[in-house]
């Protein structure tokens, strides 16, 4: 919102009733307008006494009424002896109390918070302060007034007292000169500030459009949005290319920039066999450590298992079965090599692969241990390995830097106790992700990869498990035979259609997948929310909230998640007098809502249904809200058999689950996937996202929408290219590693 837009707001404070120091959120009453008005927002270090002038706007809480929401702050310091006295009285100042602030004030008069910013060794004439505690006292008051000067001063450029914050946290009293030497600077994790808001900046402060520092910083955003959308390394050419489109500057300039970043070690470059790459230090980092670790364990492989054959007779004695022979190979591989990629589509074995790996490993007396990327993915193969699993981050015990970045206490230092680790789902695995796991693996432990290469990609950066596969340097078992109970499934024979490039069979109407046409997007959304409400649990006795999830390619338009979610929530969970409601940020949660947990969030109580109880619930986890308590703004979610008490500031990484995209439900299985097709935008159309879609239902899929779409999915091999360096790390010749 545009200042000018905002609602002015100006009085004393009278008393600050909350405040976390850590955010700098604060709750207080201001004296304006002749009454107590309740102010709310990012405003550290202020006390009762200052009188303050806010931008916001004016907003109702349900139990507290009215109150103003303040996003930008201008303050000043008390004047009246009577105003200066209540603000040293309140705690302003570490080391000054009531009765201390009193004495102070009665002795330096108005001139009392002059003598504490510039001759705070004064106080020590005060009966009881020492020297030492009057500097002590005078460091903490230029510490807050330093805060407070930096607020004043930047928000002539727009930021916000809570960015102002941050930027404090990370560089102190020297935060102003910091922005003032380079607004770029804003742009780093922790701050925040967008690209373009660091250009408006310089622009105000008549920075010309060649600047050096510009051009980096524009370099340094090319890199991070790439990044974001998956690339680990982007050409040299291109980076240079888009960073002089976009600034508007010659592409010299950007390969000189560029020259500098490498040798200052800013940028890591390499010279690859189809050109220059670049890459930020941690992706360069992450794969080229993951590279060195791979043929290190390919070196250094565990001893082999004795009698495998023998095993896996035994086995298929115990279990009745017949393994065929790429299953055999498998198995024997996994016992006799250090590493094993095992892939293969729905229905050809994979799970019955792997627990003949994790029997016969445990039966050679080798201590195994099982991790997905997500909470669902882990419960999945949790659930069809019948032992116990884990995510990634929980087998690596996360925790969190005050920049939300992971920090793992398993690593080259603390290694994991095991002999195997099985990982499932390695396609949803990121560069980052999958070195710190191999960073937390001994030499010699056994690292067994499953995953589906035809599914979609990370969200993170990187192929990992498509680069492996491609480097032809580890062992791959690819099964590929359709098992003849699964060949009786429509979805996996259509599954299995996409993937060769085939258009699935959408006529049969005594199967498991069926097609539903629908030529506009009021009729698609209509027949999703009639399949959900009604069609589906009388034909099928399935739950809208436990057994149906529709899932949608993208999040836009009026057949995306955001849409059908609100469309869905009116016809599945109505309002009504008896359910209450409550707002966070955009979303409104109602009881009995179906909601999904959108990141990793490990300090979130839960209590089981046999009261055990623990914390963390993870991305892409599926709930029902069972309970709203607005006084304390909090809500109870029950995950299956696991309740969880969500905070107002925990509850930001909820979403309505309705619908969630096809992305989101990667490690996941429904018993009924209903998938919306209408206008799919032609970044969203393509096969893999389609496969993925289709392998995510148990028992039944019902596609809604066009036949085209469906066909020019299929037909759209053109995967989302990625650029990345691991499998060309992998495939260096040791000497050049």
């Amino acid at each position: 919102m545009d200042r000018d837009d905002m609602e002015r707001l100006e009085g004393t404070v009278n008393t600050v009733t909350f405040r976390n120091e850590v955010s700098g959120w604060t709750v207080l009453e201001l004296e304006a307008y002749e009454e107590l008005v309740t102010v709310v927002g990012v405003l550290p270090e202020v006390y009762a006494g200052e009188e303050v002038k806010l931008l916001g706007h004016w907003g109702t809480h349900p139990n507290f009424g009215a109150q103003f929401k303040a996003e930008y702050m201008e303050r000043s310091q008390p004047v009246s002896e009577t105003a200066i006295l209540r603000y040293l009285s309140s705690g302003a100042v570490k080391g000054i109390g009531p009765s201390t602030a009193s004495r102070l004030v009665m002795k330096f008069g108005d001139k009392t918070l002059q003598i504490l910013e510039n001759e705070p060794e004064r106080l020590s004439e005060i009966k009881g302060i020492s020297l030492a505690k009057a500097k002590a006292i005078g460091e903490d008051y230029s510490q807050k007034f330093g805060i407070r000067e930096a607020m004043v001063s930047l928000s002539q450029y727009g930021l916000t007292p809570n960015e102002t914050m941050n930027a404090w946290k990370k560089w102190g009293s020297s935060t102003v000169d910091k922005v003032r030497e380079s607004p770029y600077n804003l742009c780093v994790e922790g701050i925040g500030i967008s690209f373009d808001r660091a250009d408006e900046i310089a622009r105000s402060m008549e920075r010309p459009a060649d600047d050096e520092t510009r051009i980096k910083a524009g370099i340094l955003y090319v890199l991070r949005h790439n990044f974001g959308n998956g690339h680990t390394c982007l050409p040299l050419q291109k980076v240079a290319e888009v960073t002089a489109g976009r600034l508007g500057v010659e592409e010299e300039l950007c390969f000189a920039a560029l020259s500098g970043m490498i040798e200052g070690m800013e940028l890591k470059e390499e010279e690859f066999p189809n050109g220059s790459f670049v890459f930020l230090p941690n992706a360069h980092r992450a794969e080229s450590y993951a590279a060195g670790r791979i043929k290190l364990m390919l070196q250094f492989t565990p001893p082999p298992c004795s009698d495998v054959n023998e095993g896996i007779s035994m086995i298929e004695q115990q279990m009745g079965i017949t393994f065929d022979p790429l299953q055999r190979s498998a198995i024997d591989q996994a016992l006799n090599k250090g590493l094993l990629i095992l892939t293969g589509g729905p229905g050809t074995g994979k799970t019955t692969t792997l627990n003949g790996i994790i029997r016969l490993l445990e039966e050679n007396g080798e201590k195994v241990v099982i991790a997905a990327p997500t909470g669902r993915a882990a419960k999945r193969i949790s659930e069809v390995t019948g032992k116990e699993a884990k995510t990634l981050h929980r087998l690596l015990e996360v925790e969190w830097d005050q920049n939300d970045r992971p920090v793992f206490s398993r690593n080259e230092r603390n290694p994991l106790d095991c002999d195997a680790v099985v990982v499932d789902e390695l396609s949803m695995v990121d560069a980052l992700l999958f070195e710190s796991l191999l960073r937390a693996l001994r030499l010699g432990c056994r690292l067994i990869l499953v995953g589906d290469n035809d599914q979609l990609p990370p969200v993170g950066a990187g192929n990992v498990l498509g680069d492996l596969i491609d480097s032809k340097l580890l062992p791959v078992v690819a099964l590929t035979e359709v098992f003849r109970q699964a060949s009786e499934s429509t979805i996996i024979t259509n599954a299995h259609k996409i993937v060769r490039g085939e258009l699935p069979e959408l006529t049969k109407k005594d199967s498991d997948f069926f097609f539903l046409p629908a030529q506009t997007p009021e009729r698609v959304v209509q027949t999703v929310c009639d399949l959900c409400s009604a069609r589906l649990p009388v034909a099928y006795g399935y739950s809208p909230f436990a057994q149906i999830q529709v899932l949608c390619p993208g999040r836009k338009g009026e057949t995306g998640t955001v849409q059908l979610n609100l469309r869905l929530q009116e016809a599945l969970n109505p309002p009504d007098a008896g359910k209450r409601e409550i707002k966070v940020g955009a979303v409104l949660f109602r009881q009995g809502d179906k909601v999904m947990q959108i990141k990793n969030n490990y300090s979130i109580p839960w209590t089981r249904d046999d009261g055990t109880e623990g914390e963390g619930i993870f991305n892409g986890d599926i709930g029902v809200l069972e309970e709203v308590d607005r006084a304390s703004a909090s809500m109870t979610i029950r995950f299956e058999d696991r309740v969880a008490l969500y905070t107002a500031e925990a509850a930001v990484d909820l979403e309505l689950a309705y619908a969630t995209t096809v992305h989101k439900s990667q490690g996941s299985e429904f018993e009924a996937v209903i998938l919306p097709l209408f206008s799919v935008p032609p970044l969203l159309s393509y096969r893999n996202l389609l496969y993925t879609a289709v392998t995510r239902a148990k028992t039944l899929l019902i596609l809604v929408g066009q036949a085209q779409i469906v066909a020019d999915m299929v037909h759209n091999n053109r995967k989302t290219k990625r650029y990345s360096g691991l499998k060309t790390f992998l495939c260096q010749r040791e000497e050049d590693a």
